[in-house]
């Protein structure tokens, strides 16, 4: 194939447009037009003439568009970077601890260069894996890269494909794997020139965020390959481990062959060829365990998936915020089922939908790591009215308890850029949209969207005011003031080291069997005693000191003041944990 061969049904005609000079295309079957001239290894600007028209469009499989997403694309050779990661061999899901970042507010530059100078931070930490939120090309100069239109791009204000390849190396030196955030259940709303190519959309149906990808139509074939290549050259050509697959449930797909299930298929032969774990992981909220079941058992055979259940029944428990869709979770009961059957919602009523949802996991047969869980992430920060942080809305010591109960527990836990150290720094929904009209449109859907929350709509920051996406930034200065003044962000920071730690050091913290999982708890007194094998995770909710008749050897207390009373039960002051392991 040449370069530059093009799939493009709907033209009549397509012209090359390559460094100035016009080379007609000639027809190659189903849709295809082709032209021979062969790669030489430079760098060249082109892109394609459709039909009579006189301004090219870029390359649906651009990998560089150094003037933005409506101009020409320019070549670029992913075998030109000198790896240095020969001896890192993967790393896979189960045990591992993500860390989900987005690149243009991690640090003050906002680029992937800049990010490398933070990544030992990440492995003082103890994580195990970068999760980057979207990097591919979006129109304008920053938004969480939800937007993207151009899906074989690296953003170039962060960047581009030679930035990336070093992050990821850097991540690899530093035994750090890379999931990468990718959408593939709609484009962007700006520059994307795809649907006058060939259907990529599916004109029939759409979800949230416009137009549904075209999976299931006519020419839906090549459709496919565009995203299953897509998905293997971030693994391939980037040496990505892993993909975090956004809102699966967005995906109209009506084959036999579901197109998650075949993305699984085509990873799983890359994973034997290049002799290293490679993960899915699926945004989904339809509490389907069939996401995650093996292909073997009729599933699509994704690694694990997120579970938004333990994200809602933690973050009511904690803050007593029980609007909107926390409506259901307002108990110690629904954190304890949680705990013990993954989802919360598994053939049970949901208010926030007014019917029945979820289905029940198999507890015998699927392991808990399956399951991705948070106390924060972009979503339910970002999707706040204001960005505001579990920080602003508790003290250090429910900070305290969100920690210990986001990673003491049998899932997969991930962390959000900065809840390590108790971030000031809101994380707001923000864009750069150059069209005015789309701007406004953004800004007024997000205040319809909060309105069901019951949050005020007067308080909704512009998505399209830069100081927006300046205030997200994080303040580095708080993990690491000058003075070395101990203070809130540098407790909770060593709080969550001594977490990683003990994660790494006892083995039943990992133990990801659901029936090695027993929760105890008291609605009334409002404690939950989580059972982990040899090792129990006490934790008082409640205001008030409460004594449980546990024994073991402390490893680890959020408060000082946890103590045995003379009966031998453990004493814990309000707001309290105490991790212990059983003595012999």
């Amino acid at each position: 194939m040449s370069p530059y061969d093009v799939w493009a049904p709907r033209a009549e005609k397509v012209t090359l447009l390559l460094d100035g000079e016009r080379h007609p295309m000639t027809q190659a079957g189903d849709g295809w037009y082709t032209v021979h001239i062969e790669a030489d290894g430079a760098e060249h600007d082109y892109g394609y003439l459709l039909g009579d028209g006189e301004i090219p469009r870029p390359d649906p499989r651009s990998r560089r568009q150094p003037k933005g997403v409506h101009e020409l694309s320019r070549t670029f050779d992913p075998s030109a970077h000198t790896w240095g990661d020969s001896s890192w061999t993967g790393r896979q899901l189960a045990g591992g601890v993500i860390y989900e970042l987005h690149i243009g507010t991690f640090t003050p530059e906002g680029t992937l260069d800049s990010a490398i100078g933070r990544l030992d931070h990440l492995v003082d930490l103890g994580v195990d894996f970068v999760e980057v939120l979207p990097v591919n090309g979006f129109n304008g100069r920053h938004n969480w890269g939800y937007d993207g239109v151009l899906w074989y791009t690296v953003q170039e204000d962060y960047g581009g494909p030679a930035a990336y390849q070093r992050f990821v190396d850097a991540c690899h030196q530093r035994g750090l794997g890379v999931i990468q955030d990718v959408v593939y259940n709609h484009l962007g709303p700006s520059g994307n020139y795809l649907p006058e190519f060939g259907p990529y959309l599916h004109e029939a149906s759409a979800n949230t965020w416009g137009l549904s990808v075209n999976l299931d139509g006519e020419d839906s074939d090549e459709v496919r390959d565009y995203i299953l290549s897509n998905a293997l050259m971030w693994l391939d050509d980037y040496h990505v481990d892993g993909l975090r697959l956004d809102a699966v449930h967005a995906l109209v797909d009506h084959r036999a062959v579901h197109i998650l299930e075949e993305l699984a298929e085509e990873v799983d032969a890359l994973s034997a060829h290049v002799g290293r774990p490679l993960t899915l992981i699926a945004e989904s909220d339809m509490n389907d365990p069939k996401v995650i079941r093996s292909r073997e058992a009729h599933g699509y055979g994704i690694t694990g998936q997120w579970s938004d259940d333990f994200h809602h029944a933690l973050h009511v428990n904690l803050t007593g915020e029980t609007t909107g869709y926390y409506e259901d979770f307002n108990s110690v009961g629904a954190l304890a089922t949680v705990l013990e059957e993954g989802f919360y919602h598994a053939r049970t009523l949901s208010s926030f939908r007014g019917r029945v949802h979820g289905r029940p996991i198999d507890l015998e047969r699927t392991p808990a790591w399956r399951l991705v869980v948070f106390a924060q992430d972009h979503d339910q920060i970002g999707n706040r009215a204001t960005g505001d942080r579990l920080t602003e809305m508790l003290d250090e010591r429910g900070l305290a308890l969100a920690a210990v109960l986001t990673l003491t527990n049998p899932f997969t836990p991930m962390l959000f850029m900065g809840e390590e150290w108790a971030a000031s720094t809101p994380w707001q929904f923000f864009t750069s949209h150059p069209e005015k009209e789309l701007g406004e449109a953004t800004a007024k859907g997000r205040i319809e969207e909060f309105a069901k929350m019951g949050w005020d709509p007067s308080i909704v920051p512009d998505p399209q005011d830069p100081e927006t996406f300046t205030r997200s930034k994080l303040k580095w200065s708080e993990p690491y003031p000058e003075d070395g003044q101990d203070d809130r962000h540098t407790r909770i920071l060593d709080l969550y080291r001594r977490l990683l730690a003990l994660r790494k050091q006892v083995p039943e913290l990992t133990d990801p069997r659901f029936r090695e999982t027993i929760v105890d708890y008291d609605e009334d007194e409002r404690w939950l005693v989580l059972a982990r094998g040899s090792v129990t995770v006490a934790v008082n909710l409640a205001e008030d000191d409460v004594e449980l008749g546990l024994e073991g050897e402390p490893l680890l207390a959020t408060d000082p003041a946890v103590s045995t009373s003379p009966d031998g039960a453990i004493r814990l002051p309000g707001r309290s944990a105490v991790i212990l392991a059983e003595t012999t």
